[in-house]
């Protein structure tokens, strides 16, 4: 996949649908996993094997993923089953399951960001607040 960046403001029609828009649809394989994000602000939208690969990185702090650890399973199959396939649609266009927009509190207005290897749906209003409390400054700063 190649790198995804930019905000996008988009918006969900009745049937939960969501234009992508054209550069992901470009940068990205027709089918997706969408899953909550791990503090259930938004939604995380990766290629099949990326998710995996991102599942992968969770464990990377214990010395990567151990069959033999519950704990470890225990997790991972909390992550799986939180995410669904979805297809991008010939009009470039994934239908966001219900469970997950009630899930990420996703209103009709959305914003789509890219973030690198993935990318992002969230409900417009909190993104602004995300956003707007992140103090870029700080990190150009020492």
């Amino acid at each position: 996949m190649q790198n995804l960046v930019g905000e996008y403001r988009h918006k969900l029609d009745t049937k939960g649908r969501l234009s992508l828009p054209s550069a992901f649809r470009k940068a990205l394989s027709k089918d997706l996993i969408v899953t909550l994000s791990p503090d259930g602000a938004c939604l995380y939208a990766f290629e099949a094997e990326g998710f995996g690969e991102w599942v992968g990185s969770l464990f990377a702090h214990d010395g990567g993923f151990d069959s033999g650890n519950k704990a470890h399973v225990r997790a991972r199959k909390v992550l799986n089953s939180r995410a669904k396939s979805v297809e991008i649609d010939g009009s470039g266009r994934i239908g966001i399951p219900a469970q997950q927009r009630q899930d990420a509190l996703l209103e009709k207005e959305v914003v789509l960001i890219g973030d690198a290897d993935h990318f992002e749906i969230w409900d417009a209003k909190r993104w602004d607040e995300f956003s707007s409390s992140v103090d870029l400054e700080s990190i150009f700063t020492n």
